[in-house]
């Protein structure tokens, strides 16, 4: 996987976690952590679901991992208190033998997430009966509201989400029932790469194209500030889950470029 493809991620997630204030920053939880040169970032304060933001990112990349980075990895979010978190391991993380470390330390391979990406040629059109516009920070609670929930983050997140309309490089469109909001979905932009995120909708307006509609849009605005790539990432395909984010990508013109393999500790109950 080309290292822009890693880097706009790590740099939207930076970009959110300082999105925080100092004061939601400690209600939260947050943290942003280097070690062994990957990037730790957490939300301790968030229930376990929440692991778009807890996860660790470049394991292994930068440079070979060790044995005591992979212990002190474990031991940053145990000290935090978080219940569970992603490592995600790229298929150039060296050496191969992190994944018995990971497996040491208790956490088990679970979903993979692909990433995707694609170039400026123009998305497909699309058709939706719901209205689609770029918010400001007036409309940060309905769009945090709704992505929140799609993405597992609890209650308390919503202040923080609510924040990311308005940020530098961030641009945040919704699409409406009349002046209902139903979905949303961010575009990132640093230098020439553009990074799609929060891409949700709320169950009572799916399956009216919002979610495709949404996601060209973003295309051609990369596009039209001059960005050459454009990356998003979802959940890899499995055996009884139809992935629709997965099969909307892959219309939109983007190309698989790699799974990344997933390690976690296991959801208490199991």
């Amino acid at each position: 996987m080309a290292d822009f493809s890693e880097g706009i991620e790590r740099a939207a997630l930076r970009s959110l976690f300082a999105a925080a204030d100092p004061d939601l920053q400690r209600h939260l939880g947050l943290g942003q952590h280097e070690v062994g040169g990957a990037y730790a970032y957490m939300a301790a304060a968030l229930p376990a679901s929440a692991i778009v933001v807890n996860r660790v990112i470049g394991l292994g990349a930068a440079r070979p991992a060790t044995r005591q980075d992979v212990a002190d990895m474990v031991q940053v979010y145990r000290d935090a208190g978080v219940a569970r978190y992603f490592v995600h391991l790229a298929d150039a993380a060296q050496p191969e033998t992190i994944a018995e470390w990971l497996a040491a330390e208790g956490l088990e391979k679970t979903r993979g997430w692909m990433k995707f990406t694609r170039g400026t040629e123009p998305p497909p059109e699309t058709a939706t009966d719901l209205r689609i516009a770029e918010i400001d920070a007036a409309q940060g609670e309905a769009f945090a509201g709704i992505a929140g929930d799609a993405f597992d983050l609890g209650a308390p997140a919503v202040p923080w989400l609510a924040r990311l309309p308005g940020q530098s490089a961030w641009h945040i469109f919704m699409t409406f029932d009349g002046d209902t909001p139903a979905g949303c979905g961010a575009l990132y932009i640093e230098n020439d790469i553009a990074w799609t995120d929060w891409g949700a909708t709320a169950p009572e307006f799916r399956r009216r194209g919002g979610q495709s509609a949404l996601l060209a849009h973003r295309i051609r605005l990369a596009i039209d500030r001059g960005c050459s790539r454009i990356v998003t990432c979802t959940g890899e395909e499995v055996p009884g889950d139809p992935q629709h984010s997965y099969s909307n990508i892959l219309k939109m013109g983007f190309s698989e470029a790699g799974v990344r393999e997933n390690y976690a500790l296991p959801k208490r109950g199991q």
